[in-house]
């Protein structure tokens, strides 16, 4: 699968690059698509810089915290749902708290800490695949869902629109996370098809209607404050837990007898020994993606989709935001930067840059997550993980787009 998407993206790259300069008297594509090569390859370097700092620092706590029992007990709490939802990973493994703590730092936003812990947790997780090459059942779940994007609270957004000079920054906090919502539920569903999991099973209903219930609970909670609270609690509460995270791990540790030091020296040398090996898989992927962005192929897509709805005869305030989602799924920084091109453009809180926002808010860096977690551990066959990923970016897309119509429209 991951063959011939990369080489897909270097013909459709080709052959978009052919078109401009064939039809469009455009030499300077070719250029921009070699240039791009170098750049994103220097970007994936920069990229890896990062990492290093980041998986050294967390691969050392969480040392700490499998060492302290933590990671057993979370194992243990959530046997019965991974049993359903992971049936070939045994009960109360380890990886199954890692992947709780994943989700868990996922959902609070702490990128931070949540891709170290989920290459620990995919590491794991190898561990109980006979396979060197594909990716099992669970891998392919644990990555959907990672790149289905669900955040509780979407602090990067508020402080993008803030940087613009929203009036209310957090205006779009509910239409994220609405939005996210049935885009996440859209990459359960997918890979419970394909992997026919029966989520009508009694243990799931009971844990996904407690979910439902406790996410209703608290957006009506945040739906109260303004968004003054609101964007004050997102980052209080962000912080708080990163921090009280670290200070739970060093306590029990310490009640455990464990050589926290020690043993956080320890985690920090895996940590790095996985980052080095990220780098080849990192550049080959961002540099397909780059050389696509170049060619113009996007562009084109666009285009094609104004012209069908404007024959469709629908309103096209929506697709001067779609830069924004059709480039997540190929770069993050990407998409970012189309989003505030797009605030700058037509108004911060107009109608196409809140959509752009919750687009940014409810869609994932597929390839750029599909790259990091397979290859930290050195899988080459994603198997169905890239159709139900992007199927959950095309929900998230779609999602985004009526839920402010209803919000904003």
């Amino acid at each position: 699968m991951l063959n011939g998407l990369w080489l897909g993206f270097f013909v459709v790259a080709a052959i978009a690059g052919l078109s401009r300069w064939l039809l469009g008297d455009d030499p300077a594509v070719f250029a921009a698509m070699v240039e791009s090569l170098f750049a994103m390859a220097k970007l994936s370097v920069e990229v890896m810089v990062l990492l290093f700092g980041t998986l050294t620092l967390w691969l050392g706590f969480l040392r700490i915290a499998e060492k302290a029992g933590l990671v057993d007990v979370l194992a243990r709490l959530l046997s019965p749902l991974f049993a359903r939802l992971m049936p070939e990973v045994p009960r109360g493994h380890p990886a199954l708290g890692l992947v709780t703590l994943s989700f868990t730092a996922n959902g609070l936003g702490l990128d931070n800490a949540a891709t170290p812990i989920g290459l620990r947790a995919m590491k794991a997780l190898q561990e109980l695949n006979p396979s060197n090459i594909a990716a099992s059942n669970a891998q392919v779940l644990f990555m959907v869902m990672n790149a289905s994007s669900f955040v509780l609270l979407p602090v990067s957004i508020f402080m993008y629109r803030t940087q613009q000079g929203a009036a209310d920054p957090a205006m779009v906090f509910l239409p994220i996370l609405l939005a996210n919502s049935v885009s996440t539920l859209s990459a359960l569903l997918s890979v419970a098809v394909m992997q026919r999991l029966k989520l009508w099973d009694p243990v799931l209903l009971a844990w996904f209607g407690g979910g439902a219930l406790l996410l209703g609970g608290f957006m009506a909670l945040l739906a109260g404050l303004s968004a003054t609270a609101l964007s004050a609690l997102s980052s209080l509460l962000g912080n708080l837990t990163l921090f009280g995270l670290i200070l739970c791990f060093l306590l029990m540790g310490a009640l455990k007898r464990v050589a926290v030091y020690e043993t956080f020296v320890e985690g920090a040398k895996d940590g790095f020994e996985v980052a080095k090996n990220l780098l080849p898989y990192l550049i080959a992927m961002l540099c397909a993606v780059g050389v696509l962005r170049a060619s113009g192929a996007l562009e084109v897509l666009l285009d094609g989709i104004r012209w069908l709805v404007e024959g469709l005869g629908w309103d096209t305030r929506f697709v001067e935001a779609l830069p924004t989602g059709l480039v997540k799924p190929f770069s993050g920084s990407a998409a970012r930067a189309m989003l505030i091109e797009t605030m700058q453009t037509h108004g911060v809180d107009s109608f196409p840059a809140l959509v752009a926002a919750t687009m940014q808010g409810s869609t994932e860096t597929t390839f750029y997550v599909l790259a990091v977690y397979f290859g930290s551990v050195g899988l080459q066959r994603a198997r169905h993980a890239v159709g139900c990923a992007l199927l959950a970016d095309l929900v998230g897309v779609l999602a985004s787009i009526a839920v402010c119509y209803w919000f904003f429209g």
